[in-house]
């Protein structure tokens, strides 16, 4: 009888802990966007409702459950709004007024609602750097007109005895290619443009013009916009003294590389302009009671440079919520080795400033795509990373199922002005336009994407081989490998847990997940990733010291299966091979064996207990 009362205690107990410990596995409650997914559509490239050959905003709402079903939490659509569209959107001619090429406002607003519905955020582009020049700001700047007259950057250029027209004001150039002088002849004066010719850079020393956009913030925020991505924040504010900038690479004095950019990029004013924006965003929240609305920035730039986007060095200024961190995009390649990946993962989690939540972009519309950049058979391994290392997880549309460059477009498809600069021999490289495709949502025409005759830019010649389709029919896929990662994610490890990392090879990248000092969850995840075609014996307790693990999760070139149980010492990692191992404290397996444990161990003290008693 004592024997069966032990029992039931023990018994009770283990169900009491198992009730527990799956409580435990709950989301934290934190702020939405901290450990987001964050999914950039390009809209024109989307999906196409109207048959006119470019995506729209309807297209995009009509795969927002697609998006659900994938796991996304928020989505930042590229620019929508008025434009002659002469660098595809980011010309802005009217900053409150979507493009008729995407549809209207009252279709956003739609887009705001139903994404609210199924608890996902929106994000809009915005590009304060520069508008079009057809904008009616320009227009009444050209002319002189005030408030307008100084909302731009003009400069009167360099007399040239005997000449009528002056001469540039100094040697900057455009990123596009070329001086960033235009000449007016409306107002006889040059005009600033960090990229293409119709883009003239705005004058953020006037007061005014940072005032317009605090009102553009508003207008999008009070209309249901979850958040903002700031377009080449770093090119904002420029030298007010016009000084030519040091000689980088003499070889060509047109091209961007031809400068040490000390005077066009960088300065310390452009921070106090998104200390300013923060504050307007915030304000914004706590009077409406929204939840929080963030802010993105986008700058190519230095580390120490990139650092201060999160707030001033004393810390008493806060301004975006997380700048892009570019290491996955810039930094490392299909060359790249294991100690390169630990070096930069490490070198960016060792700098980041306390409090801060990190973020890692794995592609964008500027970029080459991933199995571009770092090979097709590396897909898997490089999506697995990117949802599983600490923050926030940023994927381009497409890389989920593993879409890839169409670099063999011809000169005469080809529209990006990056490319289109350079000419017919280099446009190839230069372009950004093969990254930019079509989604390939099926085998059909046009791969599902639209109905029209020609689209915008020519879809991917093979996208019947590789689809969205045939990858939810597949039993295993680049696109379900992507969406169980996502959902993995949601481990409170993978929320919570600290980060180490090793190069437990030199092509063998790995890193360890856990929960520090929380003796009632001993769960954590190893990641694994072989970056070369040689297969590799591995010892993981050079990098966790725990021998019970099973795999969680494998890429599509794995010869391993999910809830294999693995010998951690002797680990023989296959080509290309990607690996979640772990152990899950709160999974149902770990408490049934805990509990099985307990239960004999009820049995044995309560036979020495009558043993004791019948002595």
């Amino acid at each position: 009888m004592v024997s069966w009362k032990i029992y039931f205690i023990v018994s009770t107990v283990c169900i009491s802990a198992s009730e527990h410990l799956g409580q435990a596995q709950e989301t934290p409650d934190t702020d939405w966007w901290k450990t987001a997914v964050l999914y950039q559509i390009y809209p024109r490239s989307f999906y196409d409702t109207d048959g006119d050959g470019v995506g729209d905003i309807r297209g995009v709402t009509a795969k927002l459950q697609y998006l659900k079903d994938t796991g996304i939490d928020a989505t930042w659509l590229s620019p929508i709004f008025k434009s002659p569209q002469r660098d595809f959107g980011y010309d802005v001619s009217d900053f409150l007024e979507v493009d008729p090429l995407f549809g209207t406002n009252s279709d956003l607003e739609e887009l705001f609602a139903e994404a609210q519905k199924l608890g996902l955020k929106i994000v809009l582009d915005f590009v304060p750097n520069h508008s079009s020049n057809e904008h009616w700001w320009f227009k009444q700047s050209e002319l002189g007109v005030e408030p307008y007259r100084d909302y731009y950057v003009w400069h009167p250029g360099k007399p040239v005895p005997g000449q009528a027209r002056p001469e540039v004001p100094n040697n900057w150039n455009s990123v596009f290619y070329g001086s960033a002088w235009e000449w007016s002849e409306i107002r006889q004066e040059y005009y600033l443009h960090q990229f293409e010719v119709g883009q003239p850079d705005l004058n953020y020393r006037n007061p005014k013009v940072v005032e317009e956009f605090d009102n553009i913030l508003r207008f999008w925020m009070e209309r249901g916009a979850s958040g903002f991505r700031v377009d080449a924040i770093n090119h904002m504010i420029e030298d007010a003294l016009f000084r030519d900038e040091p000689i980088n690479d003499p070889s060509d004095p047109l091209s961007y590389g031809y400068t040490h950019h000390i005077y066009t990029n960088n300065l310390l004013e452009t921070y106090d302009v998104i200390g300013h924006w923060r504050k307007v965003i915030d304000e914004f929240v706590e009077q409406s009671g929204s939840d929080t609305i963030i802010m993105l920035t986008e700058a190519y730039t230095s580390l120490d440079m990139l650092l201060r986007f999160y707030q001033s060095d004393d810390g008493s200024e806060q301004r975006a919520h997380f700048p892009f961190n570019f290491v996955l995009l810039g930094e490392l390649n299909g060359n790249s080795n294991a100690r390169d990946f630990k070096y930069v993962i490490d070198r960016w989690l060792e700098n980041l400033p306390r409090g801060k939540v990190t973020n890692w972009v794995l592609g964008n519309h500027d970029q080459p795509r991933v199995g571009s950049r770092y090979g097709e058979e590396r897909i898997d391994a490089m999506n697995i990373m990117l949802m599983t290392l600490p923050g926030v997880a940023v994927t381009y549309n497409g890389e989920e199922i593993g879409m890839v460059d169409y670099r063999d477009m011809s000169w005469e498809d080809s529209l990006d002005p990056q490319g289109c600069n350079v000419g017919p021999e280099e446009y190839k490289w230069k372009s950004r336009d093969p990254q930019r495709t079509p989604f390939q949502w099926d085998d059909t025409f046009n791969a599902g994407f639209s109905v029209a005759n020609k689209t915008w830019l020519p879809v991917y010649p093979y996208y019947r081989q590789n689809n969205l389709r045939k990858q939810l029919e597949s039993d295993w896929s680049h696109y379900r490998v992507y969406t169980e990662a996502v959902k993995l994610r949601r481990h409170r490890v993978f929320r919570e847990g600290s980060f180490r990392s090793k190069a437990l090879s030199e092509h063998v990248f790995g890193f360890v997940r856990y929960l520090r000092g929380d003796s009632n969850d001993s769960s954590f995840f190893v990641v694994i990733i072989n970056l070369s075609d040689v297969v590799s014996e591995i010892d993981l307790l050079d990098l966790y010291d725990f021998t019970e693990m099973r795999v969680f999760l494998v890429g599509t070139e794995s010869r391993y299966k999910i809830n294999q149980r693995m010998n951690s010492s002797q680990l023989l990692i296959g080509p290309y091979e990607s690996i979640i191992l772990g152990y899950d404290a709160s999974s149902s397996t770990g408490t049934v064996m805990g509990c099985f444990k307990l239960i004999l161990m009820s049995f044995l003290i309560a036979g020495i207990l009558m043993n004791y008693m019948y002595r």
